[in-house]
């Protein structure tokens, strides 16, 4: 018997080190294909590779570029026939038969729109999250795109930012990981599938912590924070084999990503050893000279190119000025030709060289039965519950009121970025609850859009609630309130929308309400008036019949927030991993609760606000369920490890409610001693498992050297002696710590 275990096992061994070659092999096969392709093109064809355009539609002038070889990729056409006549052109009418690689922001579906990114990452579920990104892909490629600009892995700490709703919220870990699923979900098994996109993780780095929450704006961050906060996701998406990365807009300390070579080159290119392609974002080439960085196109140019920018989007800089660049010996050719190689590796990667067309069907698979289902579901999970005085689930009543401006607005649901949804494909909370429901449900907006300030219609909405046992008020922000460029300085319910809450709670009938956003928001006046809420990131196409699975308790409530909520506006940037201050908030005295003419020492002189005090209104990673759970003290395997052992931390959840449900289990640690100052905690990991009503599972979770490492005092990374705490907990600000000692 152990004769055949070890026979099986060295076939193994032997398989998988064929396949190692194998893969090997092809990629040096690829690198001395591009080789020989680098011989053999001019200058003008190099730059012409690095020039993408924005193309739509039949374009003469378009054809001549590509005719020409001055083309490398075509953004935002849709049509398979004009995307195959402009590769036919490209791959039968040039020199050299380089294929075009088409492009297009497929974010957070195609054609079936799931929740937003903050709203996948809601759902703390990695393998649905890998799923919609694979539909996506099934989607968008059947019409020959190949390449999205996605996913975007920001650390998001200021809900005032209108892209963080593009984002996976506030924590590092959590971006790292939902984008590596996004990835592989864009990119399938194997890129060179037909049905698979290129991904490209964006943006390089560090535009979620744009100054006051203003797009395009400046980021100011140490190295040290850069290192241990911004850069991981990206690190984690080169290791999850993205196959492109994107520029970011913001400059960081002074020098614009679209021409920072530290973080191109230094970081992406050799301490991480990516071998992708990195693109600029949309004309940031160019927008390096408001930035005061560059004089003119042909500085920006110059810098973007020896910055290790190989394409450049829609900015016109390569193409105009690149050639004289070389020429004056600005630029090196050399330059070029790894920009080049990077691209055409892209390219190869892809299987362009081999199947560069689209293949053209009467029928595209757009919508699918399995699709919905899964966006269903991904709606359902991400919905987060708030609050809840026993009105949810709904299971018995006479008649519900359908109320507020979110309630019927398919082009609101399906959220922000999303070019190509259809709103008429969209099924909005008000109409699955009439397909369930039918004459028990009375249904009026009372708003008909999320900044309608007009409160006349607000009467009929009260006169429905009246006749009802149950108000359901869906509120919250249109999708274009959300969204790059679309950045708000207060985060409160736009409109008449509190007031109307006021008078539905007026009547005396217990109102759910439903928050449809794009980013976290202020809602505390709104939870106190509401019997229960509901918070959902714009969840899409299927928005309506999850949330209605949550609401009439089909699905329990799973999601948990992937983001503070703050209690005010002035509070922003709040976020849970946080460093402590020297004075941390203590003896707090509000500001109503300040007497007159007081001491000016009398305040207890710690960090707080004297009228929000020290806590958000919910914390990053909270959120209900019609269950409950009860989670028993962590225990450790031992007290203490080395940098070359484990811990393992264990904790016992017991579901002890009346429903079977899922349940986010949150790993947190913190290093309570450290070279310079620590987060109080950071989340290291988490597993959603599904308890059943009145079931025990203990859940374990490693504790490994490469989680206690940071950039520490010297700058160099790594993990330092001492004592570490560990929490195991249903959100960042719930559990008690044990302690552990790294030796």
């Amino acid at each position: 018997m152990k004769n055949v275990l070890m026979k099986c096992l060295m076939a193994l061994w032997v398989a998988a080190g064929l396949v190692s070659c194998a893969s090997g092999a092809k990629e040096d096969a690829t690198e001395k294909k591009i080789d020989d392709l680098l011989r053999q093109m001019t200058l003008e064809e190099k730059i012409g590779q690095m020039n993408q355009l924005q193309g739509v539609g039949y374009n003469e002038d378009m054809v001549s570029q590509i005719r020409e070889g001055g083309v490398g990729s075509i953004l935002n056409d849709l049509n398979p026939d004009t995307i195959n006549m402009l590769q036919r052109v490209a791959v039968e009418e040039t020199r050299l038969g380089i294929p075009l690689v088409f492009a297009r922001d497929v974010i957070h579906g195609f054609k079936t729109i799931f929740p937003i990114p903050l709203g996948q990452a809601a759902g703390w579920n990695v393998d649905l999250v890998e799923q919609g990104a694979r539909i996506a892909a099934y989607e968008a490629t059947s019409v020959g795109i190949r390449w999205t600009f996605a996913p975007m892995i920001d650390v998001s700490r200021d809900p005032r930012w209108g892209r963080i709703a593009e984002s996976c919220g506030e924590d590092t870990y959590l971006n790292a990981v939902m984008g590596a699923a996004m990835i592989r979900g864009f990119q399938g098994e194997s890129l060179s599938d037909p049905r698979s996109m290129a991904a490209c993780a964006k943006h390089f780095a560090a535009y979620g912590a744009s100054e006051s929450g203003k797009d395009y704006n400046t980021t100011n961050i140490p190295e040290r924070l850069l290192r241990d906060v911004y850069l991981p996701p990206f690190k984690a998406a080169v290791d999850a084999g993205a196959a492109t990365f994107m520029c970011s807009f913001n400059d960081i300390d002074g020098v614009p990503s679209s021409g920072n070579k530290w973080l191109n080159i230094d970081v992406l290119r050799q301490e991480w050893g990516y071998d992708g392609m990195l693109v600029s974002d949309w004309g940031s080439i160019e927008q390096m000279i408001p930035h005061h960085f560059c004089s003119d196109l042909k500085d920006a140019a110059h810098k973007a190119a020896i910055a290790g920018v190989d394409m450049d989007m829609m900015g016109f800089a390569y193409i105009t000025h690149l050639k004289s660049l070389v020429e004056e010996g600005v630029v090196k050719e050399s330059v070029i030709d790894e920009a080049v190689r990077n691209i055409l590796r892209l390219k190869f990667r892809l299987g362009l060289f081999d199947n560069p067309y689209v293949a053209v069907v009467d029928t595209l698979p757009f919508y699918q039965p399995a699709s919905l289902e899964v966006a269903q579901r991904v709606a359902a999970e991400s919905a987060i519950l708030l609050k809840n005085n026993n009105v949810l689930p709904l299971k018995s009543f006479n008649r519900v009121a359908v109320v507020g401006p979110l309630a019927d607005a398919p082009k609101d649901q399906v959220g922000t970025w999303c070019f190509d949804a259809e709103p008429e494909h969209c099924v909005t909370p008000m109409q699955a609850i009439k397909e369930r429901y039918g004459n028990k449900v009375v249904a009026v907006p009372g708003l008909t859009y999320s900044r309608d300030t007009n409160k006349q219609g607000i009467a009929q909405a009260v006169a429905a609630a009246r006749s009802a046992d149950v108000v359901l008020f869906f509120a919250g922000e249109e999708s274009l309130l959300t969204g790059e460029a679309h950045c708000r300085a207060d985060l409160t319910l736009p409109g008449a929308q509190t007031e109307m809450l006021k008078a539905l709670k007026a009547t005396g009938k217990p109102v759910v309400m439903i928050v449809m956003t794009g980013r976290p928001m202020v809602i505390t006046e709104e939870v106190e008036l509401a019997d229960a809420v509901i918070y959902s990131f714009h969840a899409g196409t299927m928005a309506g019949p999850g949330l209605a699975d949550v609401i009439f308790g089909d699905v329990v409530p799973s999601g948990k927030l992937p983001a503070t909520l703050p209690l005010m506006t002035g509070q922003v940037p709040v976020y849970y991993a946080h460093k402590n201050t020297g004075r941390p908030a203590a003896d707090m005295i509000l500001i109503d609760d300040i007497p007159v003419g007081a001491a000016q020492s009398s305040l207890g002189f710690t960090s707080f606000h004297l009228d929000a005090g020290d806590s958000p209104l919910f914390p990053f990673g909270y959120g209900l369920s019609y269950t409950t759970f009860d989670y028993s003290p962590v225990t450790l395997s031992a007290a203490e490890m080395t940098v070359d052992g484990t811990i393992e931390a264990t904790c016992t959840i017991t579901n002890t409610g009346k429903y079977d449900a899922d349940e986010v289990i949150q790993f947190y640690i913190g290093d309570k001693v450290a070279s310079v100052a620590r987060p109080v905690k950071e989340l290291k990991g988490f597993k959603k498992l599904h308890i059943e009503s009145g079931e025990s599972v203990t859940v374990a979770f490693d504790i490994t050297a490469e989680q206690l490492a940071f950039t520490r005092l010297d700058m160099t990374r790594g993990t330092e002696p001492g004592e570490f705490d560990v929490w195991i907990a249903s959100d960042s600000r719930g559990g008690e710590p044990v302690t552990f000692v790294l030796k």
